[in-house]
């Protein structure tokens, strides 16, 4: 009898285990927004290529402005022809279907904000998610008594090869470890402390 109950518990387990199983496969989504491109990819196409743009270069008529600051910064001033696609809001399923329709056309999506570093983040999720049609305007956005004041900005341009410096960066991370690991231990030094011998009592009267 034990023989048996004990092969039953095995079964009701064993089904469970099965069950769960299915359940996990049949419930399971793939994730919506997946990376096509790695970030060391992405970061030396970007060193090596020009991603920024001014109003005043190429087609313009080919582009499609797109303003990442929030609704208010928006509809207080934003440049002519300009859509509003707020950073929080950037990998809504509308608007990455924006981003489609845009490639699709082989028109190229300028991204602005404030400034440029501020449409860095977004331009890297963005072209790490495959869509290669994006560059960032070279331009700086403020106020000046209510009213939207635009004006160019230069992009620092670096001498030395930053691709370079990654891959140095990259053996250097992997050399140190191997170095830690040749490193001896520090050798111990043992002191030994003599013991003061008493003094034999001197004697009385």
């Amino acid at each position: 009898m034990k023989e048996m109950e004990k092969i039953q518990r095995i079964s009701i387990v064993s089904i469970l285990f099965i069950l769960a199983v299915i359940i996990g496969l049949l419930t399971y989504k793939r994730p919506k927004n997946t990376f096509t491109i790695n970030t060391k990819p992405s970061l030396e196409k970007l060193t090596s290529e020009n991603f920024f743009v001014s109003l005043e270069n190429g087609n313009v008529s080919n582009y499609q402005l797109i303003d990442i600051r929030n609704v208010y910064e928006f509809e207080k001033g934003h440049l002519n022809n300009a859509i509003n696609i707020p950073t929080p809001d950037i990998l809504d399923t509308e608007n990455l279907q924006i981003f489609k329709q845009l490639k699709n056309k082989n028109k190229t999506a300028v991204l602005y904000g404030e400034n440029p570093q501020e449409v860095n983040p977004v331009f890297l999720i963005l072209y790490q998610m495959g869509y290669d049609n994006i560059k960032i305007l070279k331009a700086e956005n403020s106020y000046s008594q209510n009213k939207l004041i635009t004006k160019n900005c230069e992009i620092e341009n670096y001498e030395k090869d930053i691709t370079a410096f990654i891959n140095e960066s990259v053996k250097a991370a992997e050399v140190i470890p191997e170095k830690i690991k040749k490193v001896a231990p520090p050798v111990k030094k043992i002191i030994i402390l003599e013991q003061k011998k008493k003094k034999a009592p001197e004697g009385g009267c």
